[in-house]
């Protein structure tokens, strides 16, 4: 039972069929056309791109009986024997396995001779940097002034390797690795000639898995359809590249969303059963989390067959950009890590648990000493509040704001309290918002004026207009909602003179005062006193800081 692979059997045959490095076919094309062909040609790029199949196409070019073309007829003795391998004027070596300078020479000896069939003899050279120093030495003068019929074609995945010597009498064509989307057509056509049943996020797997080489997913593809028994579907896709289902990738990104750590680790413990490449999981996750990115930059991304667009539309609203980017860098660095982990399991548990421990909400710690209020502190204040009010709802987030008693009226909520306990109290509410970025930046930038069911008043300091958004003032509005438990709807005033501090003025206020008392106190220092009495030293007081 003879059986071609799918590698072998879809090679391109000529120029047209050849999928990507436009930028190498269209030189060619026109060098053939106007008769313009050099002597040597140097093929370098990664394994799988079409270096061979290139060089051998240039060889049917030069050598089809309708004349030196780009467009080779492909029915001619010449064009059939070189597509089957036996063409006798192609000469194809193998440099790895004819390292010797005596393979070389041997090689070189019949150079001078005049092509048996063909009009060119061409030498096809692969993996030429594993030629020894003395190989490249014996072939410099041919290839630098080989005879008119001889043409050199070679074939390198690692170019730094060959002498400049060597380089500088070549034409060197740098192929590129193939786009996954380009793959991933290629493979679909294929799977429609062979009448195979596929899933099209399975091509997707297989395209990115390729790593950019056409070769590698026609080998994937040929070992997928026999996993899956003459069908391409996308659980023996996964099953056979050992990736966990997207599923549990949009659960892992929910939960960091939700920054739930006691679920997320036993979501990542799930997954031990499948026995997955964790550092694959990773690039899933941060291929995900790509996606999401393009969601919230472009609100006509529409995705890819690996997740719907009503998923990425559901994580985009679900997470801010600062966090995702927080989440995508942390996962491309957790990967590079994972080989140095004592396990890759723990290695990966721990990537996750920094996500969350790095996310932009601990800004909440900064605002935390001008208020004098610790989260436990407030989180009490606030149980004891509810517990004992008998008022409306206005009446009990009142209280919170200025510290009412628990048992004050409605009507005596919504009056304007003391501004010093109005500053303290906001200062409070904003340290404990679940906020990052720009919306946590124009509630730091407020003062509270008053509430009235559910209306909320908050005085804005006009040199941060630009900071309130649509977005923002949303992001706002849904944080307050789950702090008092019930729905908000905000309104913003023009503080113009407000006659309580922001929570980011007295941020500011409490540091400027921290870093005088520093100064102060470098000033006042015994050792530094002496320094500059004896040697007349100055201080620089802007290189003074304050020791946290």
């Amino acid at each position: 039972m003879s059986y071609t692979a799918l590698a072998r059997r879809y090679r391109p045959r000529t120029f047209s069929e050849l999928i990507g490095q436009e930028h190498v076919r269209r030189a060619l094309v026109n060098a053939l056309a106007s008769g313009r062909v050099h002597h040597a040609f140097l093929f370098t790029g990664t394994r799988g791109v079409g270096k061979t199949t290139i060089a051998r196409i240039l060889a049917k070019c030069l050598n089809c009986e309708t004349g030196v073309t780009a467009e080779p007829c492909g029915v001619c003795a010449s064009c059939r024997e070189i597509d089957a391998g036996r063409f006798p004027d192609l000469l194809e070596v193998d440099a790895a396995s004819r390292t010797k300078v005596d393979d070389t020479r041997e090689l070189l000896d019949n150079v001078q001779y005049a092509p048996a069939r063909g009009r060119y003899k061409v030498y096809l050279i692969d993996e030429v940097h594993m030629l020894s120093t003395h190989s490249f030495n014996a072939l410099l003068k041919t290839l630098e002034e080989p005879p008119p019929h001889v043409k050199f074609l070679l074939a390198t995945t690692d170019p730094q390797k060959l002498p400049v010597t060597v380089l500088s009498r070549c034409l060197q064509f740098n192929l590129k690795r193939l786009p996954a989307a380009d793959i991933a057509n290629h493979l679909r056509a294929i799977l429609q000639a062979e009448d195979v049943p596929f899933d099209a996020a399975a091509v997707t797997l297989i395209a990115h898995a390729a790593d950019g080489s056409l070769r590698d997913a026609l080998s994937l593809l040929d070992q997928l359809i026999a996993f899956g028994g003459g069908r391409a579907g996308e659980d023996e896709t996964r099953a056979m590249l050992g990736t966990v289902a997207r599923d549990h990738v949009v659960r892992i990104l929910e939960l960091l969303a939700r920054g739930d750590s006691a679920e997320l680790l036993r979501c990542a413990q799930s997954l031990e059963e499948f026995a997955p490449d964790y550092g694959q999981v990773l690039e899933a996750l941060a291929g995900l989390l790509v996606r999401v990115g393009l969601r919230q930059a472009v609100a006509d991304y529409a995705g890819d067959e690996l997740y719907a667009p009503e998923v990425l539309e559901r994580l985009a609203a679900g997470l801010s950009p600062e966090d995702v980017q927080l989440f995508y860098q942390t996962a491309i660095i957790g990967r590079r890590d994972l080989p140095l982990a004592p396990a890759p399991a723990s290695g990966f548990a721990m990537t996750l648990l920094r996500m969350i421990a790095f996310r932009p909400a601990g800004a909440a710690e900064e605002l935390r000493p001008a208020t004098g209020v610790s989260p436990q502190d407030a989180k009490r204040e606030r149980s004891g509040a509810s517990g004992s009010a008998s008022g409306a709802p206005a009446a009990e987030a009142s209280s919170e704001l200025h510290g009412a008693a628990a048992g004050s009226s409605a009507a005596a909520a919504a009056a304007p309290p003391p501004p010093t306990d109005e500053s303290a109290g906001w200062s409070a509410i904003v340290a404990q918002l679940e906020l990052t970025g720009a919306a946590r930046q124009l509630a730091t930038h407020c003062v509270f004026i008053g509430r009235q069911g559910a209306l909320v008043r908050l005085g804005l300091d006009p040199r941060h207009q630009l900071v309130r958004t649509v977005a923002t003032e949303e992001k706002l509005a849904q944080a307050l909602a789950r702090h008092f438990g019930s729905a908000v709807r905000l309104e913003f005033q023009s503080a113009t003179a407000p006659a309580a501090e922001t929570p980011a003025q007295a941020q500011r206020r409490a540091s400027e005062a921290e870093l005088a008392a520093a100064r102060r106190a470098f000033e006042d220092d015994a050792g530094v006193k002496s320094l500059r009495e004896r040697f007349g030293a100055t201080v620089l007081p802007d290189t003074v800081r304050p020791v946290k």
